[in-house]
């Protein structure tokens, strides 16, 4: 019998007292739990040279952000956090897989983190920024079932993509806005082109696309 892939978060949650928004996704590609980086990887949080969250923030903000498997590309993504006052604590801590990807529906036995016990600890956080919505084993998905141990349920806001809802934490009665963001994956390209809002812009510009969609999707909430 095949033995099972264990998938292990590398990194710790980026969160300190001055935090006010939280970015929430899954789990780093595997490459990043067993240390065979690719060129081109940054050794930090959404580092993957696929991924595309950096290159969003890097061209909303102006960052000049070097995309390399050095310690000044980690340094320059911490400092901007730090600066913004945004932190991240992806929800999963762990889980196994059969097939060794980075899809999130491939995973099983699955260990969540104490998202809401972080945000106790860490009271000025007002806005958690999904990387990904409430489709099976999402960030929004996983946030759900921990708030229902808790009988606690998001409130909506807005129904329009990204899906905006509210909740009170409930032990600080803190109210907390959620943003489910478009996941910065190419896997999530083929959603974004079923989008109404999208198709027209493309129209309207051929040259327009799927990472400029993004762009100004998170350029709203960051």
């Amino acid at each position: 019998m095949q033995k099972k892939f264990q998938h292990t978060h590398p990194y710790e949650p980026f969160i300190n007292e001055s935090t006010e928004k939280l970015i929430v996704g899954t789990l780093p590609p595997p490459r990043f739990t067993t240390g065979e980086l690719k060129e081109g990887d940054v050794n930090f949080c959404y580092g993957s040279r696929d991924g595309q969250l950096w290159p969003i923030l890097d061209r909303i903000f102006n960052l000049n952000l070097k995309f390399e498997t050095t310690a000044e590309a980690v340094e320059q993504r911490k400092t901007f956090l730090k600066e913004r006052k945004i932190g991240v604590c992806d929800i999963v801590a762990s889980a196994e897989r059969e097939k060794i990807d980075a899809s999130d529906i491939g995973m099983q036995n699955i260990k969540l983190r104490n998202v809401i016990g972080y945000l106790e600890k860490y009271p000025k956080v007002t806005t958690l920024l999904f990387t990904g919505g409430n489709s099976k084993n999402g960030p929004e998905y996983f946030f759900r079932k921990l708030l229902k141990e808790h009988s606690v349920s998001l409130f909506p806001i807005s129904t329009n993509v990204p899906r905006i809802h509210e909740f009170m934490h409930p032990i600080t009665k803190v109210t907390i806005r959620t943003v489910s963001l478009i996941a910065p994956s190419g896997a999530a390209n083929r959603a974004v082109g079923s989008l109404e809002s999208y198709k027209r812009m493309k129209k309207e510009n051929p040259k327009f696309n799927t990472l400029d969609f993004r762009i100004l999707q998170y350029k709203e909430h960051f």
